[in-house]
């Protein structure tokens, strides 16, 4: 069967001021891969002096990866207060280039790439990933500035870097951002991307595709635990639906059991 593949950076996170932990979509990404039983494969970049942090965490979940060379390692302060949450800005990572798209495997047919910052994916690497695949795109690389200091967010993205998307997928914020309002049908469609993801947090997901609108909610709520990693496993599940043959709202239905799971996992530690 077709793989999905992950394409991010790895980011080196401290959570309510405690120690460095790994972080970004491909760390999550393996846990999900995991989870739902599939090999499937996963490109990031670190710089060595951080191998250390990374190796030994991707080594226990037990996915393949591929390392590509970085000057730098993304780097995020995060403060939660319940699913609330203030982020910094403690590094910037590496941007990718159109060449990378070579470490794809030949039997990938789902490519999730997850920006940390607008810097991550230029238009021309995304045009290079999709490659004859489809594409899904985290929202956080269309509005997240890429400044050291607080994280800074705003809609002054290159319209280019949709051109080869599939699948979008935008938080709430994310979704208030791109529209410059609310966010509605009219506004998913004037992306010009056939399926758009609005994810709600704990009360689930607006599925945007094929002309419709429907909520799907969350498989159940798991409250009382921090959720990072949760959209990077719901979009990994959702890939991994539509690859199976699954249309966008059962893709998603299954998505959002995979982070219940996780999150239930999680909760107990």
């Amino acid at each position: 069967m077709p793989r999905v593949a992950v394409v991010g950076n790895l980011s080196r996170d401290v959570v309510d001021g405690g120690s460095p932990t790994p972080g970004g979509c491909p760390f999550f990404a393996a846990e999900a891969f995991r989870r739902l039983g599939r090999q499937g494969q996963i490109v990031t970049r670190f710089r060595d002096d951080d191998a250390q942090l990374f190796e030994p965490a991707l080594d226990a979940l037990g996915a393949p990866v591929t390392v590509l060379p970085a000057d730098a390692t993304s780097a995020f302060s995060l403060n939660y207060v319940g699913e609330d949450r203030e982020m910094g800005v403690t590094e910037i990572g590496e941007t990718w280039r159109a060449e990378d798209s070579r470490a794809l495997a030949s039997d990938v047919a789902w490519v999730h790439v997850a920006p940390l910052l607008r810097s991550d994916f230029p238009a021309a690497t995304l045009a290079a990933l999709a490659g004859g695949r489809r594409l899904s795109l985290d929202g956080q690389g269309l509005v997240r500035v890429p400044i050291v200091g607080r994280l800074e967010i705003d809609a002054t993205y290159d319209p280019a870097v949709l051109d080869d998307v599939t699948t979008l997928k935008l938080s709430e914020e994310e979704a208030l951002i791109v529209a410059g309002g609310p966010f509605d049908g009219k506004a998913a469609a004037a992306l010009g991307v056939a399926e758009v993801l609005l994810t709600l947090g704990s009360h689930g997901a607006v599925v945007f595709a094929d002309g419709s609108e429907t909520f799907v909610p969350a498989a159940w709520p798991v409250l009382g635990v921090q959720t990072t990693g949760a959209g990077d496993a719901f979009m990994v599940g959702y890939a991994v639906a539509r690859v199976a043959g699954a249309g966008p709202v059962d893709s998603a239905r299954r998505a959002s059991r995979l982070v219940a799971e996780m999150l239930e996992a999680r909760r107990r530690g």
